[in-house]
């Protein structure tokens, strides 16, 4: 598709709560003369109280420690500057589901999934907005037909970015919506179609029928949409936000996720998670309320993001 800026110290300013809680700890550790046991034990406490997750920090402190035998890493300084890259790797080696592009003129299809308070609609007029940024031409797709204040907020968000909204009445056929929004997304020349979708996780069966159908339906306009399917996730909820995520994998073919809220938590640290135990790439974080506060994410920025400069 197609190339994203990159905004590391929009980044690092989001991750403000999450470095304050994972260096207040670290920089104790980092303090110390030797790798002992209180050492390894500490950075594992410190690791999972960022949210890291009890299997993920396991993994990287077990790493780490393979790489102090190996390489003679002698002091907490060492361990600090192999726990960075060995973060920077495990973001980087997750899984990059291969994204295809629709045929011009046809628009590329982006279906954006997520449970309802995940911030899913602004969101979506947030991406709207990165890619006008770009002088590309977005149609949104008010495919959640299921709340009639959805359907309201994407107006709004149009009308604030300066998108046109394909919408139908509450309670109307998601799958027609899609099809609608498709066919004016083709008539208008527009770059990218975002189509939003119901965010009823709890009735995971109805969910996937749902999401089948819009597929479905676009496929009949081309057979390679869509050509992504990003999961939205509210940093705020930590390890619930994983739980989501396995969730809505078991449901559809996702390829890739967006997370939010990254500036109102010091629960950032989820994203190794994420991409250890899904296997997925994020793609983008929501950083702030503001309109432009959307970036790319990008793993070495993050990891830098995470540490307090020195010197």
């Amino acid at each position: 598709m197609v190339s994203f800026f990159r905004r590391p110290q929009q980044l690092k300013e989001s991750l403000t709560k999450t470095r304050q809680s994972l260096m207040t700890r670290l920089t104790t550790l980092v303090q110390k003369n030797e790798l002992d046991e209180e050492f390894w034990t500490g950075l594992e406490e410190t690791l999972i109280g960022a949210d890291v997750g009890v299997d993920t920090t396991l993994a990287l402190v077990g790493r780490l420690r393979e790489r102090a035998d190996s390489e003679h890493l002698r002091t907490p300084l060492q361990a600090e500057q192999a726990l960075k890259e060995e973060m920077v790797s495990l973001l980087n080696t997750a899984a990059q589901a291969p994204v295809r592009s629709a045929t011009p003129p046809n628009p590329d299809v982006i279906l954006i999934v997520g449970v309802n308070g995940s911030g899913k609609t602004t969101t979506i007029g947030k991406l709207a907005h990165f890619y006008k940024d770009q002088k590309k031409k977005v149609v949104l797709a008010a495919a959640d037909t299921f709340r009639a204040a959805a359907i309201d907020q994407l107006k709004i968000w149009g009308q604030r970015v300066g998108t046109d909204v394909v919408a139908h009445q509450p309670g109307a056929d998601p799958g027609a919506v899609a099809f609608d929004a498709w066919q004016a997304a083709e008539g208008r020349k527009a770059d990218i179609l975002i189509v939003d979708t119901a965010g009823r996780l709890q009735t995971k069966f109805n969910l996937m029928k749902e999401l089948e159908k819009i597929a479905r339906v676009l496929k009949k306009s081309d057979p390679t949409a869509p050509h992504e399917t990003l999961l939205v996730l509210d940093a705020v909820t930590g390890q619930n936000g994983l739980l989501q995520a396995r969730a809505f994998k078991e449901t559809t073919p996702l390829t890739g996720l967006i997370l939010t809220k990254l500036d109102g938590t010091a629960k950032g640290g989820i994203v190794f998670a994420i991409a250890r135990e899904l296997n997925l790439p994020i793609k983008f974080v929501g950083t702030g309320e503001s309109i432009d506060d959307f970036a790319e994410f990008d793993a070495q920025d993050f990891v830098d993001g995470l540490f307090e400069e020195k010197g």
